[in-house]
């Protein structure tokens, strides 16, 4: 998957499901204020959202000109406005209400500090799910700077909160280019403090840290990195003999794949759908481009409703899957002209082609579940016998010249991330899953892990389960002595062998 380092915007491409949680909407005075704000915007500004964090009579000076200072005197951060702390602080505490996983590892350190002597740096999607994850890794003894991976999806108050109680934060929505290497450049380079561990989401912090500051990794202990480009950054660093920590892939994580890509997309597919276009499902006829976890989360989703779903699939054996499940394997080109919704989840370029979009009926609606934002062949439509219409924020109808339209979602880009939030709950899962990968990498004996790239312990992945359960009162059944013997495992688990695909 090609991507170019030195462009934050082309990172949204490859958004993955831990981002999705990013555009929120208020139902606030504020948020209606600033909604024909962003309508207005530049039809090219496709990220941001429909509803603003800020009030729209904010003053627009940037945050890197103000000085600001939190209660405790410090100003080693720079947020939109640090005054928003309090209503930050709510959201963090609704936040931690669905995160229980992670507020029970911040009971089980209250005795031990497993990252006492940790200095994390981080960047990542500022939201309210992440700041439960920041503030547990603070409770386990870490200290953190971080900064935001995205330019647009920073929710300003909870930014606000997270420096008022002395986190060293640099990030606001809505930043420039030049903001987002500013940022990062101030929590790498600060006087008096080295990082000894890295929390990336898209790798651009390890890119910039390689770039400008390798004298920085003498000291590191290990990589955790959470996204499908940071991990391909990483094995391409790894295959070059320039990896020179070792590096945990949490992408792959059993607990990330299975829970973030299927459950996820399965519930975020019809909110994302609903808040563009107020579809109604029942009856419509929907193909599916890829059965991979993403694929199967939004099938069965739409089946439910009463969709008429059909699947496109390259792969045998995803496709033999779909026919198991009941779906129809076909064409994209043989099914094109009767569609009412094409969606694609495959994480490929030109799956939808100039072609296909000149075929489609009038009103068919076209969207993107997929990692990046090259499935559908957006740049074709960008051509003067065709007139672009902006509905409302993320929703464009294409004007053929015979009056036919179609209706793009997000210009193509990640449906949820762009357009719907995410349930807190499957990002606690995720997020347990990084605290631990730190834990796992900042304590492990000198020569465990080379410098490579690791997949996190089975014995961790089935933890992170566990610490999930009591949320649904839900029982383990214990092996007896006899049976463990019998199935030659350790009565506490791992309870599989590597191989095995869930």
């Amino acid at each position: 998957m090609a991507h170019k380092h030195g462009h934050v915007r082309d990172r949204i491409q490859f958004a993955n499901a831990e981002d999705k949680q990013e555009f929120s909407k208020y139902p606030t005075k504020a948020g209606r204020r600033s909604l024909s704000r962003s309508i207005s915007q530049s039809s090219t500004d496709s990220y941001s959202s429909a509803a603003s964090y800020t009030d729209s009579s904010d003053d627009e000076t940037s945050p890197r000109d103000k000085t600001q200072v939190n209660s405790q005197g410090s100003s080693d951060f720079c947020v939109k406005n640090i005054k928003q702390a309090e209503f930050g602080r709510r959201e963090i505490e609704i936040a931690e209400q669905d995160m229980s996983a992670l507020m029970s590892l911040r009971k089980r350190a209250q005795g031990e500090k497993p990252l006492a002597g940790a200095k994390v740096v981080g960047c990542t999607h500022i939201t309210a799910q992440t700041a439960v994850l920041i503030e547990t890794l603070v409770a386990l003894g870490a200290q953190c700077r971080w900064t935001a991976c995205n330019i647009y999806s920073t929710q300003n108050e909870v930014a606000a909160a997270l420096a008022e109680t002395g986190v060293s934060v640099f990030a606001w929505k809505g930043e420039s280019e030049d903001d987002f290497w500013w940022c990062i450049d101030r929590c790498v380079n600060a006087a008096g403090w080295q990082a000894n561990m890295i929390l990336d989401d898209g790798g651009d912090l390890t890119h910039w840290v390689y770039k400008k500051y390798p004298s920085v990794f003498k000291k590191v202990r290990g990589i955790v990195e959470e996204s499908v480009t940071g991990v391909h950054r990483l094995y391409q660093l790894s295959k070059a003999g320039k990896l020179c920590v070792p590096a945990m892939n949490v992408n792959d994580s059993v607990t990330k794949q299975k829970f973030d890509n299927l459950y996820c997309c399965r519930e975020s597919i019809l909110d994302g759908l609903k808040r563009t276009t107020d579809i109604m499902f029942g009856g419509k006829q929907v193909v599916v481009c890829g059965y991979g976890e993403v694929g199967k989360g939004c099938c069965a989703a739409l089946k439910a409703l009463g969709a008429i779903v059909c699947i496109t699939e390259i792969d045998p054996i995803c496709a033999l899957q779909a026919c198991m499940d009941g779906f129809r394997v076909v064409k994209l080109s043989e099914v094109i002209r009767q569609m009412d919704v094409v969606i694609t989840c495959t994480g490929n370029k030109n799956v939808v082609s100039r072609e296909q979009l000149d075929r489609m009926k009038n009103g068919c609606i076209v969207c993107n579940m997929g990692h990046s934002n090259t499935e559908i062949d957006v740049a074709s439509l960008r051509s003067p016998e065709l007139t672009w219409e902006r509905v409302r924020s993320q929703v464009d109808h294409i004007i053929w010249p015979d009056g036919k339209r179609v209706i793009l979602l997000a210009e193509g880009r990640l449906l949820n991330l762009s357009c719907s939030t995410v349930p807190t709950f499957v990002l606690s899962i995720t997020a347990t899953t990084q605290a631990l990968a730190l834990i796992e990498l900042f304590n492990a004996p000198e020569g465990r892990y080379k410098q490579d790239v690791y997949l996190l312990p089975k014995k961790m992945d089935e933890y992170v389960a566990s610490l999930h359960l009591p949320n649904f009162d839900a029982h383990l059944t214990e092996l007896s002595d006899e049976q463990a013997k019998y199935m030659g495992l350790h009565k506490n688990g791992p309870f599989k062998p590597n191989y095995y695909r869930y």
